[in-house]
């Protein structure tokens, strides 16, 4: 299954097969005591009057009054809201005759305690219901009450009720409007005239006969004015601006003539060339004669006399710019002085125009309002004789037969769904609380990683010979889980032979050393030098499950400060032990308080290193990362990390919290081996269903010579394979 995969309808069935005895008595308690306590309600009987909203009769095309004909949804609502209302109810209360009222209070007084008063009247008119018939104009009004009688009693007396309120409701008002329109348009008359005469002394007063040429000529003069006065802004923009220049160039001494108003100024222009031209001529004559020549003297004067032109024309300059700043300043309070009493005029003829426009909008208001009230008192006056209810009794209301309530086909209904919300609810509820690894979508998608297979359970089998499955092949169906956890680690692994591997787990009892002794032995039959090493230095295990001694290995070969130069596989300190011909086992040599030095010595990585030039694969058994530090410091010299994980044992968020960890040391994870998984849960929980069936094929006895050829074999059986990556 790859990662991300939603759940498929066997993950959901495992889901209910493990909760099935918590949310099944939950899930009957619930349903049944819904249906019980709706199965105690009191009986009630239902009686229906159906009455039906009758379009109007065009007689007349005038409006009445009250318009109590249906034309849409909303005429319709605001009836059923008057049919339920106080006003209605009082009215049935008062029409009861006394007979009528014993019969509905007869219910009451058998259940009522002695001693005890009865309820008020208005308490037992029962519940009223108004259900309008799709796409008409229908009502079913319908009153539930203990007694059947009582129902169609007030059924019927709700119906009589209401058509006679819509008819003195019509009635009186038609013969109030009649009065307040007379009145109304009287007074309507009186000041229409009042109006009208007010807005002619106005007109009189003030020589009034059309504003709007007036008021035409204003505005075009005042945007006319307000154009010049803009220009003639613009223009003292421009002029003092040019001021102050020629004021800085005065103070600071420049040439004034390199302001270009002065220099485009009349004639001095013509002056700068011609002085320009002399200065250039007086320096060409220096070059051939003296000061005192006569041609120089000739020159010079003519030189100063062209300067003393030049300075009077740019003084002439100065002088008529000062007068232009002078002449546009004047020119600017002139037209202000226009715009200000144009503006003034027109803001007298619009005053006036709104006093005009009002009083004529009155006058016309007034009219209007006189002509619409003399209107509608001729049509009130007409329809005053075509008064009519538009309703029609259909069916009376008749007595039940038998109570509508407890509905028991609804009650079933109710419980058969509370029963099926409450199991599902609660199977799922609780598999969403509970966070611990059950199956391969636990693994897929909440670790994100593979599942390089499953270990059946093993507590059949006897604990000296659950480590040595695969060395004695005593168990077809754990020999051939692990080959099929081979097959996946082959087909999942990123690093080429010799590599080391470890093996490790959350939590203690997980099963990490089982794994660890069967998946070396597997590799093994499988044509691999492997070496099993026993890094767990504070409890090591393995040196017992092969009945050996810990004399010698990790501990000692550290402690001793013996070489690597030497062969390893032969050194007594260390301890090799072979187990068979391609597996050997290297024990850890006794306890540790403090083996994180060992771990973190270079002595270890290096000894990692010259072991991979003896074996294949090195296979490292170490404590649980939940309880030390050691696997993650063993980690980080390793190539890939096998972890363990046994059924319904770790919570996901554990094993999330270390596999980040080993992610974060960029140590590559095979996946994860799922341990202890019983067989009937395997199919369940796996998708392995070859478990089942497998010990049949299994437990058919070899031919002589086969075992020594099936570890050659294995890697090609497509069988082993299949499982480990399909989960």
């Amino acid at each position: 299954m790859p990662a991300g995969q939603s759940r498929s309808l066997r993950d959901y069935y495992v889901i209910l097969r493990e909760r099935f005895w918590i949310a099944l008595p939950l899930a009957l308690l619930v349903a049944l005591g819904i249906g019980y306590y709706q199965a105690r309600q009191t009986p009630m009987y239902a009686s229906t009057a159906i009455i039906q909203f009758e379009r109007p009769e065009t007689i007349v095309t005038t409006q009445g009054v009250v318009d109590a004909s249906i034309r849409n949804e909303i005429d319709l609502n605001t009836y059923i809201h008057q049919l339920t209302s106080n006003r209605v109810r009082t009215r049935v209360l008062e029409s009861l005759t006394p007979e009528e009222i014993a019969i509905i209070q007869r219910p009451y007084l058998k259940s009522q305690p002695p001693g005890e008063p009865l309820p008020p009247l208005a308490a037992m008119l029962g519940l009223l219901s108004i259900d309008p018939v799709r796409n008409s104009f229908i009502l079913r009004l319908t009153v539930g009450h203990q007694d059947p009688e009582a129902a169609a009693i007030l059924a019927q007396r709700h119906v009589d009720q209401f058509l006679s309120y819509l008819l003195d409701n019509i009635s009186g008002v038609n013969d109030t409007a009649l009065d307040f329109l007379h009145e109304r348009a009287e007074q309507l008359r009186l000041e229409s005239e009042a109006k009208a005469q007010k807005q002619q002394e106005y007109m009189e007063k003030n020589n009034l006969i059309s504003l709007d040429s007036s008021t035409s000529i204003v505005d075009n003069r005042l945007l006319t004015i307000n154009g010049a006065l803009t220009a003639a802004r613009l223009r003292l923009l421009e002029v003092e601006s040019i001021a102050k220049q020629v004021a800085d160039y005065q103070e600071s001494g420049d040439n004034l003539l390199e302001i270009t108003y002065i220099g485009s100024y009349g004639t001095v222009a013509p002056l700068r060339t011609q002085l320009s031209t002399l200065l250039q001529e007086q320096a060409r004559l220096a070059e051939r004669y003296l000061e005192r020549h006569p041609r120089m003297i000739e020159t010079t004067n003519a030189i100063i006399t062209t300067q003393e032109h030049l300075d009077f024309a740019v003084q002439g300059a100065i002088a008529d710019l000062h007068a232009s700043l002078t002449e546009v300043n004047k020119t600017i309070s002139q037209l202000e002085t226009e715009y200000t009493a144009a503006e003034q005029e027109a803001l007298n003829l619009r005053n006036m125009r709104v006093d005009f426009e009002s009083l004529q909008n009155e006058a016309l208001v007034a009219r209007s309002n006189y002509m619409q009230i003399l209107d509608r008192l001729n049509q009130t006056t007409t329809t005053k004789y075509l008064e009519k209810v538009p309703i029609r009794l259909l069916d009376r209301a008749q007595v039940a037969s038998h109570p509508y309530t407890p509905n028991f086909p609804k009650i079933i209904r109710v419980c058969v769904m509370m029963f099926l919300v409450v199991f599902f609810g609660t199977a799922f509820g609780l598999d969403f609380i509970d966070d611990r690894i059950k199956s391969a979508w636990d693994i897929e998608n909440f670790l994100n990683t593979s599942l390089l297979g499953i270990v059946p359970d093993l507590n059949n089998v006897k604990d000296e010979d659950k480590y040595t499955l695969l060395l004695k092949d005593t168990n077809p169906t754990a020999v051939e889980a692990f080959t099929g956890i081979y097959s996946a680690a082959k087909t999942h692994s990123l690093v080429d032979y010799p590599k080391a591997m470890l093996v490790t787990s959350t939590i203690p009892g997980e099963g990490k050393t089982l794994v660890s002794a069967n998946l070396a032995a597997s590799f093994a039959r499988h044509g691999k030098r492997t070496l099993l090493v026993d890094c767990d230095l504070r409890r090591p295990m393995l040196h017992r499950r092969f009945d050996l001694a810990n004399t010698s290995g990790l501990i000692p070969f550290y402690e001793s400060g013996a070489s690597l130069d030497t062969d390893l596989s032969t050194d007594p300190t260390l301890g090799i032990v072979k187990l068979n011909e391609n597996l050997s086992l290297l024990r850890s040599g006794g306890r540790s308080r403090r083996p994180t030095e060992l771990l973190e010595s270079d002595l270890f990585g290096d000894l990692l290193k010259k072991l991979g030039r003896y074996y294949d694969l090195i296979v490292i058994d170490s404590p649980p990362l939940g309880a030390v530090t050691d696997g993650l410091l063993i980690a980080e010299r390793v190539d890939e990390v096998a972890y363990v994980c046994r059924f319904n044992r770790a919570h996901r968020k554990h094993i999330q919290l270390y596999m980040r960890a080993l992610r974060n040391a960029k140590t590559e994870i095979l996946g994860v081996i799922l341990n202890g998984l019983a067989p009937r849960r395997v199919e369940y929980y796996s998708n392995y269903r070859y478990y089942r069936s497998y010990g049949k094929y299994t437990n058919v006895e070899p031919a002589r010579g086969e075992l020594d050829r099936e570890p050659a074999r294995a890697p090609e059986a497509a069988p082993a394979a299949e499982p480990a990556v399909a989960a």
